[in-house]
């Protein structure tokens, strides 16, 4: 199946339209499930429901710039990244919606960030993001196709070209950084 997923998208690269008509359906099913553990995670009140993310999410790809597709692997990688700017747009018009307050609480996946006892801000997570992106970009994709994508360390080893031992203890590193500076975030607010 993978290396049908990676032909299809090597068809799709190389411009030919009707190879997305037949990826979608092989893809559809696994990105759904994903949306789905992680909207379980969301807060109780949260509106947007893994079909409306899953097609928020194939329509910014097919309209974005073709990409150059490796294979299943970087395709998961750029849809984790797409499903982090839609869930991050969500909850910023979400506090923006809400008078007096900015922040909108979501669970962090233990698997990510373990220590984690309470509820995260995911505009606050997005934020330390970027600041970790700004000086290690490798972690900042590990941490986005972990949370966001609920990729395994066997698909960001592949996705990144590295070891799943560099994954394991990069994800170490960039949760025990996130907590930090998230922490020196909340008690400066």
């Amino acid at each position: 199946m993978s290396s049908d997923v990676t032909k299809l998208l090597a068809e799709w690269s190389g411009g030919n339209e009707a190879a997305l008509d037949r990826l979608l359906p092989v893809v559809y099913r696994e990105l759904r499930q994903r949306a789905s553990s992680y909207l379980r995670r969301e807060r109780p009140e949260h509106t947007l429901q893994p079909t409306a993310l899953i097609n928020e999410v194939y329509l910014r790809l097919v309209s974005a710039k073709p990409e150059q597709w490796q294979d299943r692997a970087h395709f998961m990688a750029v849809a984790s990244r797409v499903m982090r700017q839609i869930l991050v747009d969500h909850a910023r018009r979400y506090a923006a919606g809400k008078r007096g307050s900015r922040a909108v609480n979501v669970s962090l996946d233990e698997a990510v960030i373990p220590d984690q006892t309470d509820n995260t801000d995911i505009v606050a997570l997005d934020e330390a993001l970027s600041r970790l992106a700004g000086f290690d970009e490798r972690k900042c994709r590990i941490i986005e196709m972990r949370y966001f994508g609920g990729c395994t360390v066997e698909e960001i080893a592949e996705a990144l070209g590295i070891s799943s031992i560099t994954v394991k203890r990069d994800t170490r590193v960039a949760q025990a950084w996130l907590r930090n500076s998230m922490q020196g975030e909340e008690s400066a607010r």
